[in-house]
């Protein structure tokens, strides 16, 4: 995947390793404050009992 990505990237070395950095921290931040944030209330981890 990373490959098919890497070729698919247009410009030299330096313009593709700028790109995917790019890629990877929109990725971060599309996961972080769209994805995460969906997820949280659906998961069971607040659901904790002491008796």
């Amino acid at each position: 995947m990373y490959g098919w990505i890497w070729r698919h990237l247009p410009g030299g070395t330096g313009l593709k390793a700028l790109q995917a950095l790019v890629l990877v921290v929109a990725v971060c931040a599309l996961l972080l404050f769209v994805v995460f944030p969906w997820v949280e209330p659906q998961l069971p981890f607040n659901d904790v009992t002491v008796d």
